[in-house]
């Protein structure tokens, strides 16, 4: 059976509603958006590091792409739904 998604552009959707669906449960906002999120600070060191090697720094600028991606996705679903849920 396999478990690859049918397209590479679902998986940073599909992360995404998993922790949308944390916060609809009742986890804090902005502990949800640290468990995503690679600060761009660690980043930067991992980049600095002189052992990497140019494969592993490509890997490690496409986690960090695909974290920002995810980021994203999460707070506009964060968004909408407190456009959703306002008074009028």
């Amino acid at each position: 059976m396999s478990t690859a998604f049918k397209s590479p552009e679902q998986s940073p959707h599909r992360e995404a509603a998993f922790f949308y669906a944390l916060f609809l449960r009742g986890h804090r906002v902005e502990s949800l958006r640290r468990d995503i999120d690679v600060p761009e600070e660690l980043f930067a060191k991992w980049m600095r590091a002189g052992d990497f090697e140019a494969p592993f720094r490509q890997a490690l600028q496409r986690m960090y792409d695909y974290r920002k991606q995810v980021l994203a996705i999460f707070d506009s679903l964060v968004a909408n739904q407190a456009t959703l849920t306002r008074p009028q």
